[in-house]
């Protein structure tokens, strides 16, 4: 059993950034694949950005590319989403996801790659 936490998330207004963390609770977390995921009311989850065990190679939605980036610190088991220039479509429930057994030849969209999620951290951007 693993157990992922999130944190980080707020109200901010468009054009601001915010810095999201995601807490696993063994040290096995250094040989999972990664990954955010969000979801807006009546819409479905959607992959935000990727990484593969090391943090080496990485992925990110069309819609983030530029504005975010995915980070991992193996040795605290952590995992970061840092969010800059954040409009009101970003608003949205962000979840942190892993991936024991890594991406294979899936692409990460893929949600039956994940084995665990977190309870979910709430991002509202404001006009």
């Amino acid at each position: 059993q693993v157990l992922l936490v999130e944190s980080g998330g707020g109200l901010v207004q468009a054009g601001g950034s915010l810095r999201l963390s995601c807490a696993a609770s063994e040290r096995t977390f250094s040989s999972y694949a990664m990954a955010w995921f969000r979801q807006a009311p009546g819409k479905d989850r959607e992959v935000v950005a990727a990484m593969d065990s090391s943090g080496r190679t990485t992925y990110y939605a069309d819609f983030v590319k530029g504005r975010f980036a995915i980070s991992r610190d193996n040795a605290e088991n952590t995992m970061s989403l840092q969010m800059n220039s954040l409009q009101p479509e970003d608003t949205a429930v962000y979840y942190c996801a892993a991936a024991p057994r890594g991406f294979r030849s899936y692409a990460p969209k893929n949600l039956f790659l994940y084995d665990y999620w977190g309870q979910g951290t709430q991002v509202t951007v404001s006009s």
